[in-house]
């Protein structure tokens, strides 16, 4: 349990507010910029490993560049003590798969609106080369607000291949069939996803659905899905085939981007009734069918890591809380599954050996089939099996034409196809090159697939919009209708309200060209600094601990305390609570133990003779006043008065009470009948218990 505690010694842990298979999340609060945010913490059988760690750190620190208002923005990424963190944008708010399950079929209106939101989110990591790999409602996010907010960007390639957690079985609902088959993976299986989700939210419930992981993720490979229409009957024929468009199992049959989709979501808004998806036709083969080889092979990856994350984490819940039900036992395909491929593998084989000896025999002239002679007569074709697909490692195309471009690819035997998607201005390349490549040089890609490229428009400049004094949202709205790339940071003012920009770089007005990045620094409102405990410390050691943490308006004052050494402070003002610098701070300094004087004043009688014929002489006192509880003798004055002596005593410190002791001597003489006298030494002791009065 790590609640209340603090991490970087700036996120204060507030609760835990989720948990998934990899990571708990907790809500806490960022004492720096004072706001919540969310702190997903790596669970510890993942910390343990370097090589995942190393990995979800390099993806989450690529994924910390994305700044969109339908992401879930990364902000910092840590460890301390062994505990590996990210620290998220908070927000309040229920998943989407929740909102399914408690709304059911959502409104096409209401769907194609979460759509294009949470495609707007997609297609500004897609623009980051930034494919997501695990879009699902899981990690959708409504906000109480009604955004819709796309969460773990990045997070989902550090997981890929290493292990399957405990949100397999969400996972694979929404999965792509290249994904399934652990092929080339680019943005338009997020696109796949997408369309997966769209037919959930329409229809209440998802395409493709199975007793394991295995069933469903061959479903996705080989089943044709069963029309949306079917189970929402006045769903409009053009969301309809957006859907359908969206998930076609063939990548090249898809939507190119992720704007493409979008262009036809905000059509259907205006024309839903008209039929203006164009789907390009399929080939005679509307279904690919899965090798023998392959469909094992799915088998065995699935199952092996389903069973490493089953014995981990049985009954975890998704990250949001949204965990789905887990797998039966073994993971393998169902019996009729497996019967029926397993016949199909020995029919398979059988036609093989069959052409095979056909064509044998006719080439040896055992067999005569029809009257022609012509080759196609005698030799029939044969239906070849797909091969897998072959992955090429990509060239550099950047500074080049299009046209020599292809020509490269070509020279270089590699069979993929290029697409201009758009222009950007750039110092480095001429007007009419290749400035930006969908897929960097050095990295896999399958063939026969299309490299986006973005063409160089040369230098253009123009003036940045000046959006101080603007709120966030809006600011970050007029930067991207610009053509630019916003940059939020943060920053507190006495001046500019809460949420509103105080300052930008470059400042309005400026040249910019298009691609170039606005930094715009919102304000969070007045600062406040968390005022640091600086009781039993020397006077000049707070001052100088309230100073370094901002605090400069500082009052004392003084009193004696008995317990508290002189000159340490006593007490203080706003100790632990968040003030903003202005604030004046009360340090009350100890005086030490007060001291207070009391003094005595006290007449005794002197002691009379012991007998009524004895005459009394030289009667003299010796007087020892001492203080209470203590052998300390306080100085006295001792007043003769005749027959009674006063005994005084002032200035004595911090004390009330005390003894007194008094020891008189003196001579009687005793006169005999005859005239004689005798002469007797007498003395007397009195000790006394006395009071002092405040001076």
């Amino acid at each position: 349990m790590i609640e209340g505690m603090y991490i970087a010694d700036r996120y204060e842990i507030v609760g835990k507010v989720g948990a998934g298979g990899m990571s708990d999340v907790y809500k806490a609060k960022d004492h720096i910029l004072g706001r919540y945010v969310a702190v997903k913490v790596l669970k510890q059988e993942f910390s343990e490993d370097v090589n995942f760690v190393t990995k979800f750190r390099a993806e989450a620190q690529s994924a910390a560049g994305l700044e969109h208002p339908n992401i879930v923005n990364i902000y910092d990424v840590g460890s301390e003590n062994g505990m590996y963190y990210i620290v998220m944008e908070y927000v309040e708010g229920i998943t989407l798969k929740t909102y399914i399950e408690k709304k059911g079929q959502l409104s096409y209106k209401e769907a194609v609106s979460i759509a294009i939101q949470v495609g707007r989110g997609i297609e500004a990591a897609h623009n980051k080369h930034i494919v997501h790999r695990d879009i699902k409602p899981q990690n959708i996010i409504i906000s109480t607000e009604g955004k819709v907010k796309v969460t773990d960007f990045g997070i989902a390639r550090a997981a890929n291949n290493h292990t399957i957690h405990s949100d397999v079985m969400g996972s694979v609902h929404y999965t792509s069939p290249e994904q399934a088959r652990n092929g080339f993976v680019d943005g338009k299986s997020d696109i796949y996803s997408l369309g997966i989700i769209m037919y959930e939210m329409v229809t209440g419930r998802v395409p493709f659905d199975g007793d394991s992981t295995v069933a469903i993720a061959i479903q996705h490979l080989q089943e044709e899905m069963t029309p949306p229409s079917v189970y929402a009957p006045n769903l409009p024929i053009s969301m309809e085939k957006v859907i359908l468009k969206c998930t076609q199992k063939n990548p090249d049959r898809r939507y190119e981007t992720v704007s493409d989709l979008l262009v036809d979501l905000k059509k259907v808004l205006i024309s839903p009734d008209e039929d203006f998806v164009t789907i390009l036709p399929v080939g005679q083969d509307k279904t690919r069918v899965v090798p023998r080889e392959e469909l094992e092979q799915i088998q065995q990856e699935t199952n092996e890591a389903y069973y490493r994350d089953e014995d981990e984490d049985e009954d975890e819940e998704g990250e949001e809380g949204e965990g789905e039900e887990g797998e039966e036992e073994g993971g393998f395909l169902n019996p009729k599954m497996e019967k029926a491929v397993t016949i199909m593998g020995i029919v398979a084989a059988v036609i093989i050996v069959i052409i095979i000896v056909v064509i044998i025999g006719s080439i040896a002239g055992w067999f005569r089939f029809g009257g022609g002679n012509s080759t196609e007569e005698e030799n029939p074709p044969v239906e070849e099996e797909i091969e897998e697909e072959e992955t090429y490692t990509m060239i550099s195309l950047l500074g080049m034409t299009e046209e020599e471009a292809q020509e490269a690819l070509d020279e270089a035997n590699m069979e993929i196809g290029i697409k201009p998607v758009g222009t950007v201005a750039s110092e480095e390349y001429e007007e009419g090159q290749i400035a930006i490549q969908s897929v960097d040089e050095g990295d896999e890609v399958e063939k026969n697939a299309t490299v986006e490229v973005t063409i160089s428009s040369g230098p253009g400049e123009f003036e940045a919009p000046n959006v101080v004094g603007q709120d966030e949202d809006t600011a970050a709205r007029m930067i991207e209708e610009a053509g630019l790339v916003p940059q939020r940071d943060f920053d507190y003012s006495d001046t500019v309200a809460q949420g509103n920009v105080i300052s930008q770089t470059p400042v309005g007005g400026t040249s910019v060209k298009e691609g170039d990045t606005i930094t715009y620094v919102v304000s969070q409102g007045v600062q406040t600094v968390r005022v640091p405990d600086v009781t039993g410390r020397k006077e000049e050691d707070a001052r100088a601990e309230l100073n370094a943490a901002g605090f400069t308006n500082i009052t004392v004052t003084t009193e004696y305390d008995s317990t508290v050494a002189e000159g340490l402070v006593i007490r203080q003002s706003f100790s632990g609570e968040y003030k903003e610098p202005s604030t004046t701070i009360s340090l009350v300094i100890s005086l030490g133990k007060q001291t207070v004087y009391y003094s005595f004043n006290q007449t005794y009688n002197k002691p009379a003779a012991t007998s009524a014929d004895a005459v009394q002489s030289n009667v003299k006192a010796t007087v020892e006043l001492t203080l209470a509880e203590s052998d300390e003798v306080v100085p006295t004055t001792v007043t003769d008065n005749g027959t009674s002596i006063t005994i005084s005593a002032s200035n004595i410190a911090n004390y009330n009470s005390g003894s007194l002791l008094i020891e008189w001597t003196w001579t009687e003489t005793v006169t005999a009948e005859d005239g004689t006298d005798t002469v007797t030494e007498k003395s007397q002791r009195n000790t006394y218990n006395v009071s002092f009065q405040q001076q």
